[in-house]
């Protein structure tokens, strides 16, 4: 009997381990039944029920689109740690210089890199690059002569741009110095007018301009494709002629950059794609090294070029902010095709559409009423890390004509790779919404969006339920 009931008391105890275990493991690989979920944290955050239900419908249609978005980030990727390689980036590198900035390793080994990634034969990135519209001046102020005329094949140029070119009177502007410009709009359909391109190349053209993104119209983006057909078609008529993309909000989203078109000067900032969102400051123009060394002998001054400038302390923020940049630049890709995609649904115009390929980070989305896009940018701002407290308001900006409403709780101001949005005050009221440093907190800052829009009855929360088709 003793023997009988040792060993049953055994093998009940072995039972009840392997049980404890097995609910030990359960435990391990299933969210206990008090732990927070995803959707009660969303409600937290101020997302109701619906709105989250109809963002989760939309996203479950996404997952093709973003596993391409995920393939050409990590093309990219691959391609700035190739550069970085054969530039062979040391740690040295990622210190400053301070004063005149001469012999700068960090500095040159950088303008190095950046040649290598947009495959052009120099590049001029500084800190002294205060913002796009900085970088995209120099480059034309440095490369046009009293007498040239500048072109832009493909319409107006972004606001900024009017009084650095002249269009609306500046000190200092192109048209100051007897540099004239002609433009040509872009077709109805978003085509190139090419035989108004031609009429429009003359002897004194010297420079042609073209924006990759639309700015503050609701045309389509370039893709750096359309880009090389202008190119060589411009080059064939004038081979002669420069051509420069402002190729702003456009960097890494495509596995070609304008450079490997035919661009002789590729421009843009460094608190939009390629900063990674680390960069404080900064703009960068890469292309043929004639091009880059006018700029940077406008930049610092003649005889001096691009031997002074000193890097002071943001050199490890620029290297390594590139190398985050493809994959930074792809959550705000994400976010882009998610707030297409959720508000073309709501039946609200939207550009790029949300099954078009993508050429610039940047979303348009018209909504035909001012309350509807200072509502949007409500959320936008409502969503953010730092200042979320504070309301966007429209109000007069220098470079612009007419009120600017922008939201944007940035951890570097105006940065427009982290989580932001800004619109004119004018119609057809369109808000122009790009960045998110993380999928997931752009994630948030649409459903923030939509959450105001239905709070203030400007969406009607009922459609919610029946915009998946």
């Amino acid at each position: 009997m003793s023997g009988n009931y040792e060993k049953e008391t055994y093998e009940k105890e072995s039972r009840e381990k392997e049980n404890h275990g097995r609910e030990n493991r359960e435990k391990e690989t299933h969210p206990r039944e008090n732990s927070p979920k995803l959707e009660e944290m969303y409600g937290h955050m101020g997302i109701d029920s619906a709105v989250y239900a109809y963002g989760n419908q939309v996203l479950k249609t996404l997952e093709t689109r973003f596993e391409q978005i995920d393939e050409i980030a990590e093309y990219n990727q691959l391609k700035i740690i190739k550069a970085m390689q054969e530039c062979q980036v040391s740690a040295a590198c990622l210190l400053g210089t301070t004063g005149y900035g001469y012999d700068d390793l960090g500095r040159d080994t950088l303008e190095a890199v950046y040649a290598k990634v947009f495959h052009t034969e120099d590049a001029l990135v500084r800190p002294q690059i205060t913002c796009g519209t900085h970088a995209l001046a120099l480059a034309l102020m440095s490369n046009l002569r009293p007498g040239d005329e500048l072109l832009s094949p493909v319409g107006k140029p972004y606001d900024t741009l009017e009084e650095v070119i002249g269009i609306r009177p500046s000190k200092g502007s192109l048209a100051e110095y007897g540099i004239t410009y002609r433009q040509v709009n872009l077709l109805e359909d978003g085509g190139f007018d090419y035989e108004g391109i031609q009429n429009a190349l003359n002897e004194r053209t010297r420079l042609v301009t073209i924006q990759r993104s639309k700015g503050y119209q609701t045309r389509p983006t370039l893709s750096v494709e359309r880009i090389g057909e202008l190119i060589a078609f411009i080059k064939k008529i004038k081979p002669d002629v420069l051509c420069m993309v402002d190729n702003c909000y456009g960097e890494f989203v495509e596995a070609v950059e304008p450079s490997d078109v035919g661009a002789d000067m590729a421009v843009g900032s460094l608190i939009k794609n390629p900063g990674g969102g680390l960069a404080p400051i900064g703009g960068y123009i890469a292309g043929k090294r004639a091009c880059v060394e006018n700029a940077a002998f406008r930049l610092t001054s003649p005889g001096l070029g691009k031997e002074v400038g000193a890097s002071l302390g943001v050199l490890k923020d620029f290297y390594q902010g590139l190398f985050l940049a493809p994959v930074v630049t792809a959550s705000a890709l994400k976010g882009a095709v998610f707030a297409a995609n959720l508000y073309e649904r709501l039946g609200f115009d939207v550009i790029p559409n949300g099954g078009e390929s993508r050429h610039d980070i940047i979303q348009a989305i018209t909504f035909r009423k001012p309350e509807s896009v200072i509502a949007f940018c409500e959320g936008i701002q409502a969503a953010a890390p730092v200042d979320s407290h504070a309301a966007p308001q429209p109000a007069d900006m220098p470079g612009y004509d007419a009120q600017v409403i922008m939201a944007a709780g940035a951890f570097v101001a105006g940065s427009s790779i982290e989580l932001s949005a800004d619109a004119p005050i004018r119609p057809p009221y369109a808000v122009y919404f790009q960045g998110g440093l993380t999928w997931q907190h752009a994630k948030f800052g649409i459903l923030k969006t939509l959450q105001v829009l239905v709070n203030k009855g400007l969406v009607d929360k009922n459609k919610l339920n029946c915009s998946i088709v």
